[in-house]
């Protein structure tokens, strides 16, 4: 079934216009939060990702373990190597407040890892980004530590959680939805219970689901306008065709897409451009949508060039091609970038 043209219309309000009017951040800052000793490619991933579909500024937020690697694989990330095992709480939270007033969305999970410092890190900082509005993509590990204490999460708007299949089993159970529910009605009753936050399962279909018709959903405890509040169950399947080829990284490269949407999202609820048609409410679902859609046409068309031998290092020089492919050329040219 195709993504609804309406839901099409209201992500391309959201997409900063190519016109010249904008100056460096106001197209989106976007922050990474991961990559340790194990883990360094995760992080860079997400962050070009993000880069590359059209957000100004990406930071990744690790462990000095992994600053090196990440510095070394793209000049254009700005790494901030914070996240030391040593340091006082004190210390790492001072620095994490600074950052992130200055960005847009936060993704978290990417090369996080479960080391105990790493998610005792990623817990102060999903809570600065509560107390600060910001959105969030939380995948990985960032789900792994959310399943441990779904506080994190509910009631919490602005979030997008994006689970694979075994991911998505893990969530399922922790938050008690049971295994007689049919599949396809799973991922809402998830987003009902933690209160409208956005679920993106990963499948052979991806489905995007938000269900404010729970007691947990709260625009006000999302620091969102609650004149807009409207309880229903919204679900959209992206069947958009993808690579043939699974490796691991793709999942990156899709947390990293949704958060450059998020961070559009987010210049565009401060007004620096469009009309404001879109509530803040909506935006969580229609970025889990754009970077599904724009993640599976460079899957695809990586998949075509190199075939069984695909790595989700192919995908990256795809993606502007397929944000072109598939929200239009215009976008890009055009009448100045206009939509």
């Amino acid at each position: 079934m195709p993504v609804p043209r309406s839901i099409i219309q209201q992500i391309k309000q959201i997409i900063p216009p190519l016109n010249g009017t904008l100056h460096k951040g106001q197209s989106g800052r976007v922050g990474v939060l991961g990559g340790a000793l194990d883990y360094t490619g995760a992080p860079f991933f997400a962050a070009i990702s993000a880069l590359r579909l059209g957000a100004d500024l990406s930071h990744v937020i690790c462990s000095p373990t992994a600053a090196q690697a990440i510095k070394s694989y793209s000049p254009d990330l700005i790494v901030h190597p914070i996240l030391v095992q040593e340091a006082s709480y004190e210390k790492v939270e001072s620095e994490l407040r600074s950052l992130l007033s200055r960005l847009h969305v936060l993704v978290m999970g990417p090369g996080l890892g479960r080391e105990e410092y790493m998610q005792s890190y990623a817990h102060l900082a999903l809570s600065i980004a509560r107390e600060n509005a910001m959105f969030v993509v939380l995948d990985a590990d960032a789900l792994y530590m959310v399943g441990k204490d779904l506080s994190l999460v509910k009631g919490y708007r602005r979030a997008v959680l994006t689970p694979n299949v075994v991911e998505f089993q893990r969530l399922s159970e922790s938050v008690g939805i049971s295994p007689d529910i049919p599949a396809k009605e799973r991922a809402g009753e998830i987003s009902k219970v933690l209160g409208g936050v956005v679920i993106l399962e990963k499948g052979p279909i991806d489905l995007i689901v938000s269900d404010t018709t729970g007691e947990a959903a709260s625009l006000g405890a999302s620091k969102m306008d609650e004149g807009a509040e409207d309880q229903q169950r919204e679900a959209v399947e992206v069947d958009i065709e993808g690579g043939l080829k699974r490796c691991g990284g793709q999942g990156d490269v899709l947390s990293g897409t949704v958060g450059a949407m998020l961070a559009w999202g987010k210049c565009y609820e401060d007004g620096a451009f469009g009309d404001g048609s879109v509530p803040a409410s909506r935006l969580p679902l229609l970025a889990a949508v754009g970077g599904s859609m724009v993640t599976r046409t460079s899957s695809r068309i990586a998949f075509q060039l190199q075939g069984r031998g695909l790595v989700t290092q192919d995908m990256l020089p795809q993606l502007g091609k397929s944000f072109s492919e598939v929200f239009g050329e215009d976008l890009w040219a055009g009448d100045k970038g206009r939509l």
